[in-house]
C-alpha cells in the first residue's frame, strides 16, 4: 500500500510517499481502506511536535472508506461497510494518510449512503463543536432536532471549521444561531451553513449586534480566540451561560474580570476533544452521526466549507494548505 511517512517532526518536507505492507488487523481492530481522509490544524501541529513513540507515523485523525477485514472479537458483518474514523492517529502510528489504516473498532462508524468527502470531514471539528454544545450547565447532554430550540449560541469564527461545524449542529437542533466573522466572503459562508445572524467584527460591534438580537445574551459562545474576545464575550452571555474555548488563536493566555462573571454565574469551558470525557466523546459520535444521516451535517461551498482536493502524493501541500489557514476543509484521496 501506499502511506505517508515522516519518521522526524518538522515542516512538511518530512513527510514522505512510501510503500509499505497491508497490516494485519489484530484483536479488537479494524482494517480500513481509506478513500478519502480530512486534514486538522493537530495535524501539522503534530508533525512538528509530537513525539513519535513507534519511531514513525502515518498523519491524519479523520477519515472514510470501506471495512476489508477485522480482527478477533470484531462483527464480522462489519466487513464491506462504508464508514468513517474519529482519531485514528491520536497515540497510534496508524494515520488517514494512506491507502489503508488500522483503527480500533469503537472508532469506526456507519456511513451510510453519505458521500466519503462528508465522512471524512466529520471527526475533529464536529466532535469539538458537539462539546461546545453540550458542555454548560443549562444545556442539553446530546443534540438532535428541538434540543436547543430556546437556545442562542454565538459561534466565533464563523468560517474556520469547527464554527462551520457548531453552525450547522447548533442549527440542526434548533437554535438561534449568530455568528462573527471578518470579511463580506467569510459572511457568505457562515450564512450558508445555517447562521441566521453574521457579524462582521472588523465593521460591526459586535456586543450592539449580538444584544439586538438575543438582548437576555447567548447561552453558549463556541470561542476560537479568548484572548482576543474575552472581553465581548463577558457582555453578551445570558446568566448561566458558557464560554467554550476549543483553540488559541490570537493568544496563549485570557484575563477575565471576576465580579462580571460572578454575577451571572457565569462558566469558562476549555475543550479538547483527545482528552474528552469517555461518556461526553460517545455521546458526541452518537450524535454526529445522527445529524449526518438525517442530512442536518453538509459539506461544500454551499454548505459554508469549501473542499480543498490534493491526491495523495501532495500530502505535504495539503498540510501547508492548513497551515497557511485555507478557509474550508483540505481533503486527501488516496485513489489516483
Amino acid at each position: 500500500m501506499r502511506a505517508i511517512v515522516y519518521e522526524r517532526t518538522g515542516d512538511p518536507t518530512v513527510l514522505q510517499l512510501v510503500d509499505r505492507p497491508v497490516p494485519e488487523p489484530g484483536a479488537g481492530e479494524v482494517l480500513v481502506r481509506i478513500a478519502v481522509a480530512g486534514v486538522n490544524p493537530t495535524d501539522w501541529k503534530a508533525r512538528r511536535q509530537w513525539p513519535l513513540p513507534a519511531g514513525w507515523q502515518i498523519p491524519g485523525q479523520d477519515g472514510a472508506g470501506v471495512v476489508e477485514a477485522v480482527g478477533a472479537g470484531v462483527d464480522q458483518g462489519l466487513v464491506g461497510e462504508r464508514v468513517w474514523l474519529w482519531e485514528a492517529a491520536w497515540q497510534r502510528p496508524w494515520g488517514t494518510a494512506a491507502e489503508y489504516t488500522l483503527i480500533p473498532a469503537r472508532q469506526v462508524v456507519p456511513l451510510g449512503d453519505a458521500s466519503f468527502e462528508l465522512g471524512a470531514c466529520l471527526g475533529i471539528p464536529f466532535l469539538t463543536a458537539h462539546r461546545c454544545l453540550t458542555a454548560g450547565e443549562y444545556l442539553p447532554d446530546s443534540l438532535r432536532p428541538g434540543a436547543l430550540s430556546d437556545h442562542a449560541v454565538l459561534v466565533q469564527g464563523g468560517a474556520g471549521a469547527v464554527g462551520n461545524a457548531a453552525i450547522q449542529l447548533a442549527a440542526w437542533a434548533g437554535a438561534g444561531v449568530i455568528a462573527t466573522v471578518s470579511s463580506p466572503e467569510k459572511a457568505q459562508l457562515a450564512a450558508a451553513a445555517g447562521a441566521s445572524v453574521v457579524i462582521n467584527y472588523r465593521e460591526q460591534d459586535v456586543v450592539t449586534e449580538v444584544r439586538k438580537v438575543a438582548p437576555d445574551g447567548v447561552h453558549t459562545i463556541v470561542e476560537v480566540s479568548a484572548a482576543r474576545n474575552a472581553a465581548t464575550d463577558v457582555q453578551v452571555l445570558h446568566p448561566g451561560g458558557v464560554v467554550c474555548v476549543y483553540a488559541d488563536d490570537g493568544g496563549d493566555e485570557v484575563t477575565l474580570p471576576i465580579r462580571p462573571l460572578m454575577v451571572p454565574n457565569a462558566r469558562w469551558q476549555f475543550v479538547l476533544v483527545y482528552t474528552l470525557p469517555k461518556a461526553a466523546k460517545a455521546q458526541a459520535v452518537v450524535d454526529v452521526a445522527a445529524a449526518a444521516a438525517q442530512g442536518g451535517i453538509r459539506v461544500g461551498e454551499e454548505a459554508g466549507l469549501p473542499l480543498h482536493r490534493y491526491p495523495l502524493a501532495a500530502t505535504a501541500e495539503a498540510h501547508q494548505a492548513v497551515e497557511d489557514a485555507t478557509v474550508g476543509k483540505v481533503l486527501i484521496s488516496t485513489t489516483g
